[in-house]
């Protein structure tokens, strides 16, 4: 009885020092809990509308650090990283007793350290609160540490802090900022290479930096793979040919797309949040390359901007606002897709608009292109010339300026500003000016945005969507607008979609426009498929004059390489409505036979061209052709002024037919007197006499 009482007294004793020596731990462990925030301290993401990375910010401390989630890491890089460092993580409380016995007996046989004994755990407790000696002191405090963080985080959150926080050279932290440095890529895909070189780096992550250290970062990387074979995780052959795979020599840059949308969405950054854009990061990685690419070719102090936008939810998928946004010499810092500039010949689609929607003209009624005074403004074309009686398809297929303001001044200047303000678009009119008829040739300003705004309404049938890319403040009301109706509509891009594409282009089945503002200063282009429309800009930041510029030239061609690199599929243009007509000229009503006429009230034109000249031959001259020769040389008819279409005419008999052209060729049927007439689209008609040798 007494030896019982003796040990139960001994039992006693112990679970009262057991309990005692508990209810210690458990107030140290209060009053000095591990420093675990709720968050961690990590990099600012600006992600793409589908999660990808288009951007990271550092660190106010200056380290790449992005935060990791374990359905983000490829699923064997996990393994062998618990394999290689704690093999019973998912086991032990925070310490790993056999490790820790296996290190010392280790260390007592060899004399020094030969393997350590730190679990994940403990290493994420020493990157937390990192030590200050590799001292027994500082190894006992990181144990301790790890058993109090076992305590309050899940062994789920402890390897993706650890994956968040591991060093991997430089400023780089975690596996996601190492993987995008080393191979431009997302851990969730590892080669078994990549992941045996991502499992060594921690240990020692300065020594073994391939960037700086090759053939230590290779050995490394060995030495893991051989672990990882005799660990059973891997087999042989596996092993031997990832140790075949190089390892990079070079730190990529990370990621870093759309910046200006990035800094303009900045501001809004919430701690352990990341920021979201509707762009679409394949599309803006494309657009990228094609504004890098065409600056380039360009020339200096020229940059690029560009917008593509989903017509039918206003959604923007990618956005360029220069052509590199460290490039001084261009001024990349600027958002050239925001600035105010003038749209030059850009707006004209939504004049003839208009005059559709009000029964004014149809695609074929003749119009004339003629000098013409509208009460003291006086348009010319860009080429200076004029092509006489052209039909409404030719003039806006050929971007003539006078058609386009006679057309204007029938509509109204004031009618067509208030359908871009009921569109959501303000356009700047010049201090204390009224609307007036130089808004069709570009005098107004209008952003790249704007522009392209409006010509999503064109690509969704005449419904404009406001435009969003996700950096507007979260109360800003987003609507939808009528710009055309849907018959203009189709009408209008019925002629777009004939427009000649730039020589060399791809074929996209695409309606475009093209435009230059006045001294060469800015060139446009703007095109749309039944689903998607990008606008491009092109010129100096400065507004310098860019003597050359031109949409066609200049800005088409970046136009259709923006659709092809741009990833997204052709839609095909919308088919024609029901009860859309495209008459034939000759099936015209009187009315809308010509515009202009002044019959309806319309606009009258104040004709000011001279009647035709032929200018070559001269009259009376003696043209050695070869005439008795079977090859005969043609001669080259040269004319000025009159009204086009024009018809020429050889000793009474028609040459060929109707041509817009001020030239012709003539093959004589022999020697002697010709008489060569010309007759313009008003009657008028002059001639020649020649001699043919």
């Amino acid at each position: 009885m007494r030896i019982l009482r003796k040990f139960a007294t001994g039992v006693a004793g112990c679970a009262g020092f057991v309990a005692l020596a508990a209810a210690i731990l458990w107030q140290l462990d209060r009053a000095f809990p591990p420093p675990l925030p709720a968050a961690l301290t990590v990099s600012t993401e600006v992600q793409d509308r589908d999660g990808q990375l288009l951007r990271a910010f550092a660190t106010p401390d200056g380290y790449w650090r992005l935060a990791t989630r374990l359905d983000q890491v490829d699923r064997q890089f996990v393994e062998m990283l618990v394999t290689y460092e704690d093999k019973r993580f998912w086991d032990h409380q925070g310490v790993d007793v056999l490790a820790l016995a296996r290190a010392a007996g280790q260390f007592v046989t060899n004399g020094h350290i030969v393997s350590g004994g730190s679990t994940l755990s403990m290493q994420f407790a020493r990157l937390t609160e990192p030590r200050d000696s590799r001292r027994f002191g500082s190894k006992l405090k990181q144990l301790l540490r790890s058993l109090q963080i076992e305590r309050r985080l899940s062994k789920r959150e402890i390897l993706e802090r650890y994956l968040t926080l591991a060093p991997y050279g430089g400023n780089l932290e975690g596996v996601r900022a190492a993987s995008l440095a080393y191979f431009g890529k997302e851990p969730k895909r590892l080669t078994v290479s990549e992941a045996a070189l991502l499992v060594a780096l921690p240990q020692l992550p300065e020594k073994r930096r391939p960037d700086r250290n090759l053939a230590i970062a290779l050995a490394a990387r060995d030495r893991v793979l051989t672990r990882m074979v005799s660990s059973g995780l891997l087999g042989e052959r596996e092993a031997a040919r990832a140790a075949l795979d190089d390892v990079p020599a070079i730190r990529r840059p990370l990621p870093a797309l759309a910046a200006h949308a990035a800094y303009a969405v900045l501001p809004r950054a919430v701690a352990g949040q990341k920021l979201r854009l509707t762009i679409r990061k394949s599309v803006q990685e494309g657009l990228e390359q094609v504004a890098r690419d065409a600056a380039t070719k360009l020339g200096p102090r020229l940059s690029v901007a560009m917008v593509l936008a989903d017509a039918r939810t206003g959604d923007i998928l990618g956005e360029v606002g220069s052509a590199d946004y460290f490039d001084a010499s261009r001024s990349g810092w600027i958002d050239m897709t925001r600035i105010v500039r003038s749209p030059g010949s850009t707006l004209k689609p939504f004049i003839y608009g208009l005059a559709f929607e009000q029964g004014l003209v149809a695609q074929e009624t003749l119009i004339d292109d003629r000098p013409t005074d509208f009460s003291g403004y006086r348009p010319t074309n860009f080429d200076m010339g004029h092509q006489g009686d052209v039909s409404i398809r030719q003039a806006l297929q050929l971007s003539l300026n006078v058609p386009a303001i006679s057309v204007l001044d029938a509509v109204g200047p004031a009618r067509l500003l208030a359908r871009f303000r009921q569109a959501g678009v303000t356009p700047i009119l010049p201090a204390n000016k009224a609307p007036g008829l130089a808004i069709g040739l570009g005098g107004v300003g209008v952003t790249l945005r704007d522009l392209v705004q409006l010509y999503a309404g064109l690509a969704n049938g005449g419904k404009a969507h406001t435009l969003h890319d996700g950096t507007e403040p979260a109360n800003t009301e987003r609507s939808t607008a009528t710009i055309l109706d849907d018959q203009a509509n189709w009408q209008i891009t019925d002629i777009l979609s004939g427009v000649k594409p730039p020589e060399g282009a791809a074929q996209r089945g695409i309606a475009y426009k093209t435009g230059t503002s006045y001294g060469y200063r800015d060139a446009w282009s703007v095109g749309f498929d039944g689903r998607y429309v990008l606008g491009v800009w092109v010129g100096r930041p400065d507004a310098g004059a860019v003597p050359g510029l031109s949409g066609y030239v200049s800005a088409a061609p970046i136009l259709f390489e923006g659709f092809v690199r741009s990833g997204l599929a052709a839609v095909p243009l919308p088919s024609q409505p029901a009860g859309v007509i495209r008459s034939r000229r000759d099936d015209l009503p009187v009315t809308l036979a010509r515009f202009g006429s002044g019959a309806d009230g319309l606009v009258q034109a104040t004709p000011t061209e001279p009647a035709p000249t032929i200018v070559f031959p001269p009259d009376g001259a003696h043209v050695d052709l070869g005439a008795t020769a079977a090859d005969a040389t043609p001669l080259v008819l040269k004319l000025q002024d009159g009204r086009a279409p024009f018809r020429w005419l050889a000793n009474g008999k028609p040459l060929v037919g109707l041509d817009r052209r001020r030239t012709a060729t003539w093959q004589p049927d022999g020697a002697g007197y010709s008489t060569l007439t010309v007759i313009d689209a008003a009657g008028r008609a002059a001639s020649v006499k020649v001699f043919v040798e």
